[in-house]
């Protein structure tokens, strides 16, 4: 069973009532997601608001609004953001997208999403879960975030998403369709000489070559993390 708080070194998540516990590879997405630039962002399905709350505590300018449609998660979120150093810096609004999207937001700098990605797996009978992880009528689609990128990311900006390869190789596609191209390619492996798990690819409007690396988890042996992702997370993991 997965702990019901996972604590940072300069902020906790509490994580009971989220279908989507803490994983790595949002961490890897929090702290890799270029905002050096950026003053306005807009995180989409932030589940606990571990992404706003990384975003928040890297990049002390930058303002965040946090979008989460399930009831549950979003009100652990709002908790979340509340007992943190950043809570002035950070909205959430409990909406879908296109309810978001609505109210007429001011252009983001930077769109950061961990979407829902298993478009032909098996669906979880746990609904909440399956919402958070799968592609569905009723979920985020991929069509859905291209068409508010396209309207609502301003004109330098940036869209970091985090997919499993299948998945992001769809995602290039669509879109290329919509004027968006990779700029920044990291590739995650579990382990060093591994498979690639996930891609986090931040896209812009300019279709230049893009900058690719790549990153593993842990060590040969499994038994330790490598030391680039220790270097990576050493703000935030109390181990590091």
């Amino acid at each position: 069973m997965a702990n019901s708080y996972f604590q940072f070194k300069h902020f906790r998540i509490e994580q009971a009532q989220c279908a989507m516990k803490v994983c790595t590879d949002a961490c890897v997405l929090g702290a890799t997601a270029n905002l050096s630039d950026a003053t306005r962002l807009l995180d989409i399905g932030t589940g606990t608001g571990l992404l706003a709350l990384m975003a928040a505590q890297r990049n002390p300018d930058i303002r965040i609004e946090a979008v989460e449609l399930d009831e549950a998660a979003a009100a652990q979120a709002l908790d979340n953001v509340s007992a943190s150093p950043w809570a002035e810096r950070i909205r959430v609004h409990r909406m879908s997208l296109a309810q978001f999207a609505r109210t007429q937001p001011e252009p983001f700098d930077h769109l950061i999403c961990n979407p829902p990605f298993f478009r032909h797996s098996l669906r979880s009978p746990d609904a909440a879960r399956t919402t958070a992880r799968h592609t569905a009528a009723d979920t985020l689609s991929f069509e859905e975030l291209i068409a508010f990128t396209t309207r609502y990311l301003g004109p330098d900006g940036q869209l970091t998403v985090l997919l499993p390869p299948p998945e992001m190789h769809h995602f290039e596609q669509m879109a290329a369709l919509g004027g968006f191209f990779p700029s920044i390619r990291l590739q995650l492996h579990h382990r060093l000489g591994s498979r690639v798990s996930r891609h986090i690819t931040t896209f812009t409007r300019m279709p230049n070559a893009p900058e690719s690396s790549s990153l593993a988890i842990y060590a040969e042996a499994e038994s330790a993390y490598s030391p680039e992702f220790k270097a990576l997370l050493r703000d935030f993991y109390l181990a590091f």
